[in-house]
């Protein structure tokens, strides 16, 4: 076989760039006006107090244990709202970037979450209410023996002994501006999600009236 003396057919690279849809508008939110802006803004707002909510109690919750106690409820169950909030965010806004979120049980999850938020933001801020940061000490320390609401000096070593939240919250001013950070952020969750129930609501009803088949009858009378 000789093919040597053959020309051999040129190679062709066939690749398809073109679409109907240019590349940057593929990766392009959906276009629903004012309100579809107001639903990424509010999510990007929920991610940020969410991971930031996230990081303070993973925090406390790190030295509570680093000192042989357990953490209160409060904190644990404030960071597992919000872990299961930032991962409903993130799992819903790529589904509303992809054009495929169900607006209107968006809408309905996200007044669950109003709830819960609020249930937390109430539970953190009972005692905050009232609590003088600057009158605390400066530094403190979390120890093993540091266990009573009223008294720092019981002696504690069994790890599954419960820390009182009224006694974490006033160890010392860090501790106490950062919880009252936590609350903050509680508070301004739960506005957010008051807010984005209703534009998912708000939402729903404009994509149903836009979907919604049009009668062009004209009425003369």
């Amino acid at each position: 076989l000789r093919t040597a003396s053959k020309e051999r057919p040129p190679l062709e690279l066939i690749t398809n760039f073109e679409s109907d849809r240019p590349l940057r508008m593929r990766f392009q939110a959906p276009q629903l006006g004012a309100m579809g802006v107001t639903f990424s803004v509010m999510r990007a707002f929920q991610f940020a107090s969410l991971i930031a909510v996230i990081g303070l109690c993973a925090n406390f919750v790190s030295g509570i244990s680093s000192a042989e106690h357990a953490p209160p409820a409060e904190l644990i169950g404030t960071i597992t709202v919000a872990v299961t909030a930032v991962i409903y965010v993130t799992i819903t806004y790529i589904l509303y970037y992809d054009s495929m979120l169900p607006l209107l049980l968006t809408g309905c999850l996200d007044t669950l979450l109003l709830i819960a938020s609020i249930v937390v933001a109430a539970l953190i801020g009972k005692p905050l209410s009232t609590l003088n940061c600057p009158a605390l000490p400066v530094v403190s320390s979390l120890t093993p023996a540091t266990v009573s609401a009223t008294s720092w000096s019981v002696q504690a070593p069994v790890i599954t002994r419960t820390l009182s939240y009224l006694a974490f919250v006033t160890l010392d001013q860090t501790t106490c501006y950062e919880i009252k950070t936590v609350w903050g952020l509680s508070i301004a969750l739960c506005v957010l999600f008051a807010f984005s129930t209703l534009v998912c609501v708000g939402l729903w009803h404009r994509v149903r009236r836009e979907n919604a088949p049009s009668d062009a009858k004209d009425i003369e009378g």
